[in-house]
């Protein structure tokens, strides 16, 4: 191990992993939704397709734009996510 790394924070966890996969009219989605202590109560939402991620709250999923950039997609496909998200989040 390389004695000069320096560790902001090492440490492990159990979290909940949710895997959901749901077709819209624009695009498939398939998710893994993490559920964990951290981030003040917001969840990790992969995109297990377009290898994409992003940790969302409530907030993250109505700021314009967001899940369009983080996700890479479409004002249409992103408007299908967060009305899938507004539910779990």
């Amino acid at each position: 191990m390389e004695e000069n790394r320096f560790f902001l924070y090492d440490e492990k966890e159990n979290t909940h992993t949710r895997f959901v996969s749901f077709m819209g009219d624009a695009h498939r989605y398939d998710l893994a939704i993490i559920t964990s202590s951290r981030y003040y109560g917001k969840k990790i939402v992969v995109d297990l397709q377009g290898s994409h991620y992003a940790i969302l709250g409530q907030d993250d999923v109505e700021e314009e734009g967001y899940l369009e950039h983080a996700y890479n997609l479409t004002e249409v496909e992103a408007e299908e996510l967060r009305e899938f998200l507004r539910e779990i989040v």
